[in-house]
């Protein structure tokens, strides 16, 4: 007979499929510890916050199957546990000091976790997990984990395991006496819940590493150590993350006579001899988590955050802190907790309210602000319009969010604003969705199809508008045809909105078909269009890869065009170049013929300009603005556009962008109107988008009788465009650590937002000004955590900053070339961010170790271009004494 040792040695060197052995008769006693750890991503852990259970491991063989040495059952039985910091800590700052395990654990879990578990083990992989029916939870899963341990195979090569973290690929590599099991734990398959923000630069990335390394003596284990790393990072500054560290490790001490084996042939009987109260349960972790039991009931929560929610308040970085922390209290409470909130609170502060209450997207909140908002009664057309943006800034939107507003939209609405911005914002939601494969969902069928349908049949200006918008912000390749459509035969406004929408695609969206079409516009091949459409026409052809002769034609145009438009296209070129775009190099090839490079084409005077530059240019994103600015031949503004970009290396994001649009106002200073533009109604409004949402737009004025009453009533008070709290970065993981605790992990950003915007005239000065000036408060909190239903350690992590963008375009048109000066300014802003790491025991005792820094960042102001400057000095020169008296 060959000894197991022999038998061991020949399977390491021949790559047997045979697993560890067990020698009969004898009880190999282990050490144990199990350590949590949780940090910042760079710290060193010698401070981090955590704890370490540790335990004596009794094992020993119990039945080796007669027909197969392979087949064997080992029993496990965990003693004398211990719990304690990870790190030395003063005796004031340890939680446990003065405690023994069974206070600090509790008596029956501590009994619970020294019953013994039953293993059986074929060829190295635990094929069986045996314990007790009802063992609670969290007992359970420590000792998964530690069963998780002796799963091995001593042969290289990839396998798919079942252990405590779920069904994973595992990789082995075996070198003599030492075995490296490496886990992929992206790929592990674990029931688990949790959720990831839409786009990605508002999301947090993760990386999970997880090694096992195995030394073998004598047929058996001699020692483990594991080791499980979680790296979270907040994708908009990398230097904000999080980290969770578990480590177990399990030494041979000893190795002792122990009990005999028990006879039998079949694994069932051997076990039912043992003990008949042991079953077969997964070795895949429960989802457990332990119940809060002195936290705040939703109303007391409200009420200690109330006083931050007011109107006046909304740019204060505390608002938007009050607002995270509402919505996580929102998302564990009941339909009816909600719903008594919300018919109790007072008409100020509702709207922040249904703005929390929609961005938890949960089945209860949704339930309950739906029951709570009648759409046929017009005098909450506030609150109405407020859940339709929340719902259109939602991070996460299910399915039934488009289900429950399609409905709404078949239904009636008493307020035709409501109308139109319900059916903006399912566009939106069709958007979010499709990016999340779910474009074949019924309800996003459901409402794609009644969007294209009805736009199809629409025969008023209003619906077609109304269903453009939708179009907008939905994005759909199978829009473009109803798109180009629109945007060659449309009338003025409804050509333009299509125009903007198509600008909307991702250049790859952009077929031969549409560049052809853009063509046609641009260079009226078949009809006169504004200025407007045809400087977005341009736009789009040269950010789609345009050919040599699509830009030398284009240039070529350039001193054929009205007054502004050549200046405002020269602008667009010299802008391209001067911010390196995508078509930079074929506009610089086309530049080297004369024909179209040169004095004469690039001295045409006037005002309009376009203009891109850097408002932060960091490691992990970079943020752009762009203004430009097209005025009429008669020096009225014609359409300022102010735009902010957000991208890094992977994605893009378009924070914001606000459009202030006129035409027909050339009446009022008895000017000329430009070609095309003849019989054009007075009209003034705003547009904007905001993180990727189109909004509904704003009219100042509309007809020349409503403007000349506006203008003898203005006030010169701003209009608000938007005006609320937004959830922006939204991510919530849980973690199933395989040393048995679960962890979770949860970002939340939100952003309080107020943004508006005006237009003044001055027929007395011949001057008239623009003016959008947005005000932003944000925060960011972050709480990583692991929970053991006896001590919860984590870290929490905050930033918060508030600053207040202004946009100001003064123009004097007493002259010509008239006077334009534009002003981009952020006023002086604080940024404060806090660590705190913590650890906790139910009974309320908590050590907390919290870090901050608080900065004031200077204020800039944006130089835009030279030419502009120089405009300005010219500008402010001449109306030091007249700006203050309008009209």
């Amino acid at each position: 007979l060959v000894n197991s040792k022999t038998l061991f040695v020949f399977a390491f060197q021949t790559g047997h499929t045979t697993g560890p052995s067990l020698n009969n008769d004898k009880l190999y006693k282990f050490a144990y510890s199990a350590e949590v750890y949780v940090d910042q991503v760079k710290a060193s852990l010698k401070k981090s916050a955590g704890y370490r259970i540790s335990s004596g491991v009794d094992v020993n063989l119990l039945w080796r199957n007669p027909d197969n040495d392979d087949d064997q059952l080992i029993k496990i039985t965990v003693r004398d546990v211990q719990v304690e910091n990870v790190n030395e800590r003063p005796a004031a700052k340890n939680i446990f000091k003065g405690k023994s395990t069974e206070k600090i654990i509790g008596k029956e879990y501590l009994e619970a976790l020294q019953r013994p578990i039953v293993l059986e083990l074929v060829r190295g992989k635990v094929k069986t997990f045996y314990s007790y029916q009802n063992e609670p939870g969290f007992t359970q899963n420590i000792k998964r984990g530690l069963a998780s341990l002796f799963q091995l195979q001593l042969h290289s090569g990839a396998a798919r395991e079942v252990d405590i973290s779920g069904k994973c690929n595992t990789t082995y590599h075996v070198r003599q006496d030492q075995v490296t099991k490496i886990k992929a734990l992206d790929s592990c398959e674990i029931e688990k819940e949790g959720f990831t923000s839409h786009n990605q630069i508002l999301d947090v990335s993760t990386k999970a590493t997880s090694a096992t390394i195995y030394v073998l003596e004598d047929s058996f284990i001699k020692s483990i150590k594991a080791e499980e790393n979680y790296v979270l990072l907040l994708n908009s500054r990398r230097k904000t993350g999080a980290k969770i560290v578990s480590k177990q490790r399990l030494e041979l001490k000893s190795v002792q006579a122990g009990p005999g084996l028990i006879a039998g042939k079949q694994v069932a009987s051997v076990i039912k001899t043992l003990d008949s109260s042991y079953v077969a349960v997964s070795l895949v972790a429960d989802r457990v988590k332990s119940e809060c039991k002195k936290c705040p009931s939703l109303s007391e929560h409200w009420q200690s955050i109330r006083e931050h929610m007011y109107p006046e308040k909304l740019s204060k970085a505390e608002a938007a802190r009050s607002f995270l922390s509402f919505i996580q209290n929102i998302r564990k409470a009941t339909k009816e907790e909600i719903l008594q909130i919300i018919r109790s609170e007072n008409k100020e502060l509702l709207p922040q309210v249904v703005d929390a209450v929609t961005s938890a997207q949960t089945p209860a909140s949704l339930e309950a602000i739906l029951e709570f908002l009648d759409f046929k009664d017009a005098s909450t057309s506030t609150l109405q319009e407020r859940f339709l943006y929340a719902c259109g800034f939602a991070s996460h939107p299910s399915e039934m969010f488009l289900k429950s507003l399609t409905a709404k939209f078949k239904g009636d609405i008493a307020n035709e604003e409501i109308r139109e911005t319900l059916v903006i914002v399912m566009g939106a939601l069709i958007r979010k969705l499709c990016e999340k494969e779910g474009c074949k969902l019924p309800a996003v069928v459901e409402a794609k199809r009644l969007i294209l349908s009805r736009l199809e049949k629409a025969k008023k200006d209003d619906n077609v508008r109304m269903y453009l918008l939708a179009l907008k912000n939905a994005l759909l390749p199978e829009a473009i045809p109803l798109l180009l459509k629109y945007a060659e035969s449309g009338e003025g406004p409804i050509s333009n909105l299509a125009a903007t929408a198509l600008q909307r695609y991702d250049p790859s969206f952009l077929t031969k078909e549409v560049k052809e079409t853009m063509n046609r516009i641009y260079h009226q091949n078949r009809k006169v269009h504004e200025k407007t459409v045809r400087t977005t026409a341009a736009a789009i052809i040269l950010n789609s890869n345009p050919s040599y002769m699509e830009v030398k034609n284009i240039l070529l145009s350039i001193g054929e065009l009205p007054l502004e438009m050549n200046k405002y296209m020269l602008s667009m070129i010299q802008d391209i170049l001067h911010f390196e775009m995508p078509s930079s190099k074929t506009v610089r090839q086309v530049l080297k013929d004369m024909r179209a490079h040169n004095y004469d084409r690039f001295s045409k005077m006037g005002s309009s300009s376009a203009y891109s530059g850097y408002i932060t240019r960091g490691p992990d994103v970079s943020s752009t603005y762009s203004l430009d600015i097209l005025y009429s031949g008669s020096g009225i503004l014609r359409r300022s556009n102010m735009n902010i970009h957000i991208f890094n290396r992977n994605a893009e994001l378009h924070a914001s962008q606000v459009v202030i649009e006129a035409q027909g106002l050339e009446s009022i200073i008895a000017a000329t109107p430009d070609e095309g533009e003849e019989n054009l109604d007075s009209f003034a409004g705003m547009s904007a988008i905001l993180f990727d949402v189109q909004l509904r737009p704003v009219t100042f004025f509309q007809g020349y009788g409503d403007l000349m009453s506006k203008m003898l009533s203005a006030t010169g008070d701003p209009i608000n465009v938007v005006k609320g709290l937004i959830l922006l970065t939204d991510y919530s993981q849980e973690i199933q650590l395989q040393s048995g605790p679960r962890a979770s992990a949860e970002f939340l950003g939100g952003l309080a937002i107020d943004i508006s915007g005006g237009m003044e005239f001055s027929l007395w000065y011949r001057e008239s000004k623009t003016n959008v000036k947005n005000r932003v408060a944000m925060f960011i909190a972050g709480n990583t955590e692991v929970d053991s239903f006896f001590v919860k350690t984590g870290m929490e992590t905050t930033l918060e900053a508030e600053t207040t963008l202004d946009f100001i375009s003064t123009v004097q048109f007493s002259q010509y070339p008239f006077l334009v000066c534009m002003q981009m300014d952020r006023i002086e802003s604080p940024f404060r961010r806090y660590v705190t790491k913590y650890e906790s025991l139910p009974s309320g005792r908590r050590y907390a170790a919290r870090r901050g820094k608080a900065e004031l960042l200077a204020g800039n102001e944006y130089p835009l271009h030279q030419e502009n400057s120089n405009m300005c000095r010219k500008v402010f020169g001449a109306v030091s004494d007249s700006s203050s008296s309008w009209f």
